[in-house]
């Protein structure tokens, strides 16, 4: 088996950020969305993965390489144009082979991994399948329609009036069936190949589509209130530690103090993470909170946030439900105070009251 991670994409969703940054790259709990996904492949026990990348292809490379710092075997998959998921399938056709595979959405992050929904497949050897998770609002998603026996019945994408509440997680199974299927189909509306009209193909043609209703933590991250959702959820997951230093100051929760950076004269709540290199100074930091390595914050109160590398943020009181880019720079101007929510891209540089 084979896994195929589709990391191409704008992020239009994310903008300022994904201007200058693969929307796979934006960090949750100080790690890129990307390597969430990347890490449960391999726990899954595939290691021969494709990843179809676009215009972002050298940020991702740099960033994962060849993979095997997560025990992967990476080949790159280039995708002129983001024109749909069966589309990126059709054009990984020849690293795909007649081998079954995983398809991953690169911005997605399934807490709880893919290993029972992987072995599930390799037992059962459907056609295909699916993995779902109920939701209150399913007109937002793909929407399956299930049977007693497991078998998904029908495909919707994004109805007016949903027959069920079980939306498409972005992660498939497929046998080499799917090709066939792929090469049938005909570009939808927008312009796209889309893999729920393949999987509805499959059905037509009598092959069996199966699915897995997940009841972990699932999270498509393509705006920024669930990309700090999901920052919340992996922070409540880390283990306390120190490994820089700590000087009058008050650590509570769980937090973790990367290795060279330097708290002094600060309160940290957590959850939260102090990257590495970072110093914060007379600060207030979390809870629910990111900080990259490198960073420099002093005399501001950040919560709820995640703040890239190397930013540099002073004199803010209180900074909030913000995602900060890369090289950033926020500084205090004299003014009226009161909370600031911010999204701001790389290299921005900006004056608040404060």
């Amino acid at each position: 088996m084979k896994a195929l991670v589709l990391s191409g994409g704008s992020g239009t969703r994310l903008r300022p950020i994904t201007h200058t940054l693969a929307k796979q790259l934006v960090p949750v709990g100080n790690k890129p969305v990307l390597f969430y996904g990347l890490e449960a492949i391999a726990a899954a026990g595939v290691t021969e993965t494709g990843i179809v990348v676009g215009d972002t292809r050298a940020q991702i490379e740099a960033a994962v390489g060849d993979g095997s710092r997560f025990g992967l075997d990476v080949t790159y998959v280039w995708q002129r144009e983001p024109l749909g998921l069966a589309h990126a399938v059709k054009t990984a056709r020849d690293f795909l082979g007649d081998d079954d595979f995983v398809l991953y959405l690169g911005d997605n992050v399934v807490l709880d991994g893919i290993t029972d929904f992987v072995e599930r497949f390799r037992e059962c050897r459907p056609a295909a399948q699916i993995l779902l998770a109920r939701v209150d609002d399913p007109r937002q998603f793909g929407v399956a329609q299930v049977a007693a026996d497991g078998r998904v019945t029908g495909l919707q994408e994004k109805p007016r009036h949903p027959r069920s509440d079980l939306a498409v997680v972005g992660v498939y199974l497929f046998s080499a069936a799917v090709h066939k299927a792929v090469a049938e189909i005909e570009p939808s509306a927008r312009g796209e190949l889309e893999i729920t009209d393949a999987i509805q193909w499959l059905i037509d043609h009598d092959l069996r589509t199966d699915a897995g209703v997940m009841t972990g933590y699932w999270k498509d991250t393509g705006n920024v209130p669930d990309m700090l959702e999901v920052n919340r959820l992996v922070l409540r997951s880390l283990e306390p530690s120190t490994a820089g230093l700590v000087l009058d100051s008050e650590i509570s929760g769980q937090v973790v103090v990367g290795p060279g950076a330097r708290v002094t004269g600060s309160s940290i709540v957590g959850p939260a993470v102090i990257g590495a290199g970072t110093t914060v100074t007379n600060s207030r930091i979390g809870p629910s909170t990111s900080i990259a390595e490198d960073c420099r914050i002093a005399d501001s109160w950040i919560r709820d946030s995640i703040v890239m590398p190397r930013a540099s943020i002073t004199g803010v009181r209180p900074l909030e439900s913000s995602l900060i880019g890369q090289d950033v720079e926020i500084a205090r101007t004299p003014g009226p105070s009161g909370a600031h929510r911010l999204v701001l891209g790389d290299r921005s540089q900006v004056r608040v009251a404060s």
